[in-house]
């Protein structure tokens, strides 16, 4: 408990801390902070008052100042177990894990049996990928307290990333069990669903979680992604815009009005922006063509490393660099809303061969650098960014490709940046050239790409590259694949020279590679 106030002050303190938290329980936190305020302008030592200010900052997203109140709370009551598992709390959305854990430690040296400390500490691991860990942590609060829903439907995440698949919708089954309008459980068991490719199912458990709270981004954005998966263009896309809802992605503040197809667009200027990836930007960025054809000027802001590969796209009247001062326009456009502005549906994608062209003088530069060919040339790209959410699932290992690589054909590393074990292993095989540093930016890996019989990539910006380059472009996906790859097929409607290796199952790597490498044995000298 906090220190006592002197006298009939301490009375006074108290009661206003009630009415407070009374205030606080109802939901009514600018009244509540104001009081707390108020409080502590009297006492500033009151350590109750300074936590729930710092819950009311983190429940409003402050979580800088949510984590300087807690701070400040502790040193009044080092001993207070609740005060360090909420200080984690913070920490962990401050992306601060590795101090959350510390945090959540120290509430449980206090009080071991914690069950929302070791579940939130759970949560923790969880954002570090130690999902085993995780699975340890929310074990231990379910063994504390078996009615805890937040820790079964966590644990259930964990081990869907696992591909634990099965696994993961039981425990999703549990949570649900002990709490029939868990929104998030339904959503989760969903997308667990979703990875097995049981679309109508997940679809259900989104479409319960949205009958639950309509208002609930995470449960549409996810239906659309499995509408999508499926080939349901029409409902999908629409669904989709439910992107800009979710906590982690944020429209753009444009005073300017956004364009999604409703209204005519001859004799004005639009801007067409990216949103996400680069892969994405290179995806999209085709229907610059499309808008320009109804009579608009079309000006597109994108990444620096792609400016270089973009001059000449079709449709495009002004490019911009993302961070600098934009031109005026008159409406704009995400580069993800063109497929719904534009009415895509699955038979009709704009699918160009070849809409990208590598610059000449670096074609020239890099054919002289490759030097004369001695077989097949295969450009190879087995890993994206490890900050992906997917790329647990989406990667290989170096390793894991090059033992699959015949060797009648010349390899070329296409990838830029390494992780050291994929560094080791291209010094044990000095046959893949790799150049690294050498390629400056996206046109120096679309000449080099140019260059090549053949691109084998896993999903990555590289091998939207390749595709929209008009080379044929191999690409091994996960069982679950993102939306764009479509199911059970092995062309892609959006690239007409790409071909598809899926895994059989999830987390399968050694089908895809035995058919990689007879594929690669069947090619002609």
């Amino acid at each position: 408990m906090s220190r006592p106030a002197p006298g009939g002050l301490a009375a006074r303190i108290r009661a206003k801390l009630e009415q407070a938290t009374a205030l606080h329980r109802a939901g009514n936190l600018a009244q509540a902070k104001a009081a707390y305020e108020d409080i502590l302008r009297v006492d500033p030592r009151q350590a109750d008052a300074l936590h729930l200010l710092a819950v009311v900052a983190g429940q409003t997203g402050d979580f800088a100042l949510a984590v300087e109140l807690f701070g400040q709370a502790i040193a009044l009551e080092p001993g207070n177990a609740a005060f360090h598992c909420n200080l984690g709390n913070a920490q962990k959305e401050l992306g601060q894990a590795q101090a959350a854990i510390a945090s959540y430690d120290k509430a449980l040296a206090l009080r071991p049996d914690y069950a929302e400390a070791w579940s939130n500490r759970g949560n923790a691991l969880l954002s570090l990928q130690q999902f085993e860990a995780a699975i340890a942590s929310y074990e231990r609060a379910i063994a504390i307290r078996p009615d805890l829903a937040e820790a079964h439907a966590n644990r259930g995440f964990a081990l869907q990333e696992l591909n634990r698949l099965e696994a993961a919708v039981a425990v999703y089954d549990t949570a649900i069990a002990l709490r029939p309008n868990y929104v998030q459980a339904f959503t989760g068991r969903g997308y667990a669903r979703q990875r097995m490719l049981r679309l109508d199912a997940a679809i259900a458990d989104y479409e319960r979680a949205i009958a639950i709270d309509p208002r609930d981004a995470e449960a549409h954005w996810h239906k659309s992604l499995a509408l999508l998966l499926g080939g349901n263009f029409e409902q999908g896309l629409a669904l989709y815009e439910w992107r800009w809802r979710r906590r982690h992605l944020r429209p753009r503040a444009f005073a300017q009005p956004a364009w999604l197809g409703g209204g005519p667009l001859q004799g004005r200027t639009i801007l067409l922006h990216g949103e996400q990836g680069l892969g994405d930007t290179i995806q999209f960025c085709r229907y610059a063509s499309l808008v320009a054809a109804r009579g608009a000027r079309v000006i597109m802001e994108v990444p620096g490393p792609l400016l270089g590969l973009l001059q000449g796209l079709e449709g495009v009247s002004q490019w911009v660099e993302k961070g600098a001062p934009l031109p005026a326009f008159d409406c704009h456009c995400p580069l993800l809303s063109l497929p719904l502005a534009c009415g895509t549906r699955l038979d009709n994608i704009p699918a160009p061969g070849g809409y990208l062209r590598g610059d000449l003088a670096k074609v020239n530069h890099w054919a002289a650098r490759l030097g004369p060919r001695t077989g097949r040339r295969v450009g190879i790209a087995w890993s994206g960014s490890a900050a992906h959410q997917n790329d647990l699932h989406r990667s290989l290992a170096l390793s894991e490709l090059v033992a699959r690589l015949p060797p009648q054909c010349q390899y070329f590393s296409l990838q830029k940046d390494l992780r050291e074990a994929d560094r080791a292993t291209l010094r044990q095989h000095p046959q893949i050239l790799h150049f690294g540093d050498e390629l400056k930016d996206f046109a120096d890996t679309a000449a080099l790409c140019q260059l090549m019989d053949l691109v084998v990539s896993v999903d990555t910006s590289l091998a939207h590259l390749a595709a929209a380059l008009g080379r044929r472009t191999w690409i091994l996906l996960p069982h679950h694949p993102d939306w764009r790859w479509l199911l059970h097929r092995e062309d892609s409607p959006w690239y007409p020279s790409a071909r598809l290796f899926r895994q059989g199952s999830s987390g399968d790597w050694g089908g895809v590679l035995e058919k990689l490498h007879a594929d690669l044995q069947a090619l002609p000298a």
